[in-house]
């Protein structure tokens, strides 16, 4: 933790870098993804503060447009489309996810019954697929693909697509190499970008 403390510390020392941020935030895209540490938006796509918004849940799992009860990512979703106006929404999971592999393998977890309640919102579990894989690899990008289906049953998201406003991408982040790949609804696989 001290080195994280020790650049925390320094991190402030160079106002000049960010005053313009007192001005207000314009970022290009919603980057939803997963909570696991090793997935760091800013570190894949090379933004800046400011040009991301970001929307981090276990698994990345977009979950059903609440009726009528309110949700921590049915706002930030709704306030990055229609306050920010943000132009892309990217899902993006990536491979060794625990919630996936959970989900994929069928892993007990009672132990961790708030873990548990929240898988059940990832729609349907990937199916079909190697539970000894550790990548998970397919099973995710199945995952991201729902997800995005799930985006479309925003009013706000629907809206947009419907006046050709906004795109939705799905992503698939390796973290033991650092490639990336978007899926392509021509081919229906996940290419390099």
């Amino acid at each position: 933790m001290q080195p994280l403390i020790d650049n925390a510390r320094t991190f402030g020392r160079r106002p000049e870098e960010f005053a313009s941020l007192a001005q207000g935030q314009q970022p290009q895209a919603l980057f939803i993804t997963c909570s696991d540490s090793r997935v760091v938006p800013a570190l894949i796509t090379g933004a800046r503060p400011g040009e991301l918004f970001e929307l981090r849940t276990a698994g990345n799992i977009v979950p059903a447009h609440p009726d009528g009860r309110p949700s921590g990512e049915a706002a930030t979703i709704e306030y990055a489309v229609q306050v920010l106006g943000v132009r892309d929404i990217v899902v993006c999971g990536h491979s060794h996810c625990g919630a996936i592999g959970a989900l994929v393998r069928g892993e007990d977890l009672q132990a961790v019954p708030a873990v548990k309640e929240w898988l059940a919102h990832a729609a349907d579990p990937p199916t079909g697929h190697d539970p000894s894989d550790p990548t998970v690899a397919d099973a995710v990008q199945q995952h991201v693909l729902a997800q995005l289906l799930r985006l479309r049953s925003y009013p706000c998201v629907r809206q947009r697509l419907e006046q050709d406003l906004i795109r939705l991408r799905g992503w698939y982040y390796e973290v033991h190499t650092g490639g990336v790949r978007e899926h392509r609804a021509d081919t229906d696989t996940f290419e390099v970008l």
